[in-house]
């Protein structure tokens, strides 16, 4: 097992390794000042999994069970209104804890629902997926997307613990554990060359626990230095401008961490064909491809460029990028929307 904290404004634990599940009792009862209530948020792929035995590991609280259906689909205001307004049903406080138990979808609404849901309530991240083990349980981002583009409404509302069950992972059909595969490619490129060189072969697969330990060490550093996402916490958008423009224009047909891939892949391309980088995307191509994962698109500049203009990520007249330089080495750099059009060009094969 690995415990590492994460010192934001509101500091927690993460906890990671095998058999967590079971010790959700636990460590949910170490908290300050812990829970009477707590509401198990998941999914119709996850509940029938691992929900019962969450629901068993808190016997000694009162624990309600709420499940939503599996998909980024799902992941709408409507989604999370069902969630508060169970919420009121059964009476939570905002002493009580929600636990969002799944991917990143459900750690995002359920983190938004606390949010919102009396100006805030304190829940738990219980990552079922390598990608959201990697990045999505970390940091406080919560949201939910609207048909217009991804995270468009949403708060930063940091857990009050993060328990990640490696043992989850098993139950990871391979395109799923590509999707984090994606995530921790990311991370290796802006910030970590050796995890980079690893991830040429397929066995770090076989070491989990420190994989997911290394990305949320990289991750942090990140966030403590950037807890609002203000600056240099938007260096961990690499992939992501492009990719999330990519995820909606598929109407979700791609995932996330298949999205992200292309979205590395273009963006990197587009760095170096604008002068702005002289690494070449080969490299970062083959890691992908061995990796279970696409590097191209079929959507035409005119479909990305429609979603990056509703993109989050956009201030005013310009978008800011991330610019990978060389392996472990990225920088922002500001493009003003005439040159988005041009930037996604430099982008395509």
């Amino acid at each position: 097992m690995k415990e590492l904290s994460i010192s934001t404004e509101k500091p927690y634990k993460v906890i990671i390794g095998s058999g967590m599940i079971a010790r959700l009792g636990e460590f949910i009862g170490s908290l300050d000042h812990p829970p009477q209530s707590v509401m198990i948020v998941t999914d119709s792929n996850v509940g029938p999994l691992y929900a019962e035995r969450a629901k068993k590991a808190l016997s000694g609280l009162n624990t309600q069970m709420f499940e939503v259906q599996s998909g980024e689909e799902y992941k709408t205001p409507e989604t999370v209104l069902t969630i508060l307004h169970q919420l009121a049903k059964d009476e939570f406080t905002r002493d009580d804890l929600v636990l969002a138990l799944g991917g990143g979808v459900i750690g995002d609404m359920s983190g938004f629902a606390a949010a919102i849901y009396q100006r805030g309530m304190r829940f738990a991240q219980c990552p079922t997926t390598l990608l959201s083990a990697v990045d999505a349980s970390v940091g406080g981002k919560t949201a939910v997307d609207l048909p217009e583009g991804k995270n468009l409404v949403g708060a930063f509302h940091q857990p009050s613990i993060v328990i990640c069950d490696t043992d989850t992972f098993s139950t990871l059909s391979e395109n799923r554990i590509a999707d984090g595969a994606a995530e921790i490619i990311k991370h290796a490129v802006i910030a970590d060359k050796a995890l980079f060189e690893e991830l040429k072969c397929l066995s770090w697969r076989d070491h989990m626990e420190n994989i997911v330990a290394r990305n949320v060490m990289i991750k942090r550093s990140f966030v403590l230095d950037d807890e609002k996402d203000l600056g240099k916490r938007q260096t961990l958008n690499f992939g992501h401008t492009i990719g999330h423009a990519i995820e909606a224009w598929s109407r979700f047909s791609l995932s996330h961490g298949q999205s992200v891939a292309i979205g590395m892949v273009m963006e990197t391309r587009a760095a170096r064909r604008l002068g702005l980088s002289d690494w070449d995307e080969l490299e970062l191509v083959e890691v992908l491809r061995e990796n279970g994962l696409p590097t191209e698109t079929d959507a035409k500049t005119a479909d990305i460029l429609e979603y990056m203009l509703h993109d989050k990520k956009r201030k005013g007249r310009g978008i800011t990028i991330a610019v990978p330089v060389r392996i472990g080495e990225t920088r922002l750099e500001h493009i003003n929307l005439d040159r988005v059009k041009e930037y996604i060009e430099a982008g395509q094969p």
